[in-house]
């Protein structure tokens, strides 16, 4: 583990998936860690709390068959900097990709999220930051948690990020092989050993923890219920149906009282990593929604 707690790139990332496709960037007051390959027209990747690129693995090189692929870390996660813990809020998480976006100096065609990750581009998308034609949401998290467990959780999320003991409790933790499998089990996918490497070797590092516990501490979903009827921008959900993490029920939720226009992809038998699991055959479905909305040409 480095001096300051946050994975080092010569040491953590040496074996890093699509490594040399790796670039850092300097924009926001971060230092980011972006992927770059492919060509073509601009598809954003934005994974979810507590992944990092390493998520995209196999998906983003199928892709990059048919786009200019760009995937960064998100602030705090795998080898991008922190920014201060208030900025880890959705609007200050949307700016913060504003200005990556600005500083690359691209306008994404075509944005997707995974998890948290979609709620940052729609908010994004609602500020002006980014203008795609089309944008998609993987098991997104985007409706606030209801009833008891929502009075409950904020709270607990702020004490628990606001405690440096307890990202080091977290990462001390993480040194069990059979802690992350637990954690990985609890999203309804089952990933191969190589995968589940990749994210011990994240939730080992408390600034990563810390950076994960302090999203879910800043998190307004109430911003995207809110805003999600004023997207005018095509909207379309993929949903693993064994999803544990975030229920299917809440994409047909979302579209049934927020976006009714929105298209909704079902995968059986997937779980909140589909895009992992079966990285092709969601692959495909991206490429699809490309060709129908002339982002590519048929049959590229």
């Amino acid at each position: 583990m480095s001096v300051n707690g946050r994975p080092d790139w010569e040491l953590d990332g040496r074996d890093w998936p699509n490594r040399a496709s790796s670039a850092f960037v300097a924009a926001g007051g971060l230092r980011w860690h972006v992927q770059r390959m492919g060509q073509g027209p601009v598809l954003l990747l934005l994974h979810g709390t507590g992944a990092a690129t390493h998520s995209w693995r196999d998906f983003a090189p199928i892709l990059a068959e048919h786009f200019t692929l760009i995937a960064p870390d998100l602030p705090g996660h795998g080898f991008t900097s922190s920014p201060p813990y208030e900025r880890m809020s959705l609007p200050g998480m949307a700016a913060s990709i504003g200005a990556l976006v600005e500083t690359l100096g691209v306008q994404p065609d075509l944005v997707l999220g995974h998890s948290a990750g979609a709620a940052i581009l729609i908010r994004a998308r609602l500020e002006g930051r980014i203008a795609p034609r089309g944008l998609i949401s993987l098991n997104g998290a985007l409706l606030p948690w209801r009833g008891l467990p929502g009075r409950l959780f904020s709270p607990a999320a702020k004490l628990f990020a606001t405690n440096s003991l307890v990202s080091r409790v977290f990462a001390l933790r993480a040194r069990n092989r059979r802690v992350i499998e637990r954690l990985v089990d609890s999203t309804g996918s089952t990933l191969e050993p190589a995968g589940v490497d990749f994210y011990q070797r994240l939730i080992r590092h408390p600034s990563h923890v810390r950076a994960s516990l302090s999203m879910m501490a800043n998190w307004d979903l109430n911003l995207i219920e809110q805003g999600l009827p004023n997207l005018d921008t095509p909207f379309f959900l993929i949903v693993g149906d064994q999803d544990t993490t975030v229920s299917p029920r809440e994409a047909h939720r979302v579209r049934a009282t927020l976006r009714p226009d929105a298209e909704l992809f079902e995968l059986p038998g997937l779980g909140h990593l589909a895009h992992e699991e079966r990285p092709r055959e969601v692959a495909e479905i991206v490429r699809g929604i490309g060709e129908r909305l002339g982002v590519l040409a048929v049959n590229s």
